[in-house]
């Protein structure tokens, strides 16, 4: 089956799209060139027919040094298929190692809306990647956060997350910035004070106020304020 789906993958590339998108995905060798449209579209038909079957010889076949398109794939298919949310735990425990880039990270995790509709579920799922050492599995964490959970309910213990994060992968401190940035515009006052005391590294602390000040929903007035705050 698996097979199969990589030749319907291939059939939807497009040459000068991957010479794009590889320019997008520093150290990312295995890149066919689909466009994210066209991939939502094959997932969800993907989602109406027999996941369970792809997704279980996914779990073998599809390893973290697949095809790029093949990794995001199944994160989507995981995203757009009807399944209860145990089921669902199983085949993100497995996918979630495989994340080796932002791109398949960012487009599977915005995909997931089934997060906020069991709210305390999800949220609790995605604090067990606190502890661990892996880049793209804290990214995986934080940028779900920010897209699912900017919220009265979780606010608090979001910017906490992200002040007690440690990692030497870039990609994971600018999750965290562009966390701090989207938490700044929705809880300015909340986020202003983590920023004024908070333990990050200085990279992450400079971008985070970098990215809040590129926003065109933060006044004149808060960026120059904010600016005073940089390392």
């Amino acid at each position: 089956m698996t097979d199969e789906i990589r030749e319907k993958l291939y059939g939807l590339a497009e040459e000068d799209y991957k010479e794009f998108n590889r320019k997008l995905l520093p150290g990312v060798e295995r890149v066919i060139g689909v466009r994210l449209p066209a991939m939502r579209k094959f997932a969800k038909e993907l989602a109406k027919e027999d996941f369970r079957s792809y997704l279980e010889e996914a779990r073998e076949k599809i390893t973290a040094d697949s095809i790029h398109e093949e990794i995001m794939l199944q994160g989507l298919v995981i995203a757009y298929a009807k399944m209860e949310r145990e089921e669902r735990r199983k085949y993100l425990d497995e996918f979630v190692p495989k994340i080796q880039n932002w791109a398949v990270c960012d487009s599977c995790v915005n995909s997931y809306k089934f997060m906020k509709k069991e709210a305390d579920y999800w949220f609790s799922y995605l604090k067990t990647y606190r502890g661990s050492k892996e880049e793209f599995e804290l990214r995986f964490m934080i940028v779900a956060m920010m897209s699912h959970f900017v919220d009265d309910a979780h606010i608090d213990e979001i910017l906490d997350i992200c002040n007690e994060i440690r990692s030497d992968g870039y990609y994971t401190k600018m999750g965290v910035a562009w966390t701090l940035q989207v938490c700044y515009v929705k809880y300015p006052e909340k986020t202003r004070a983590l920023l004024e005391k908070d333990r990050m590294d200085d990279f992450t602390h400079n971008k985070a106020i970098q990215k809040i000040r590129e926003s065109y929903r933060v006044s004149k007035e808060e960026k120059e304020r904010l600016k005073r705050l940089k390392r």
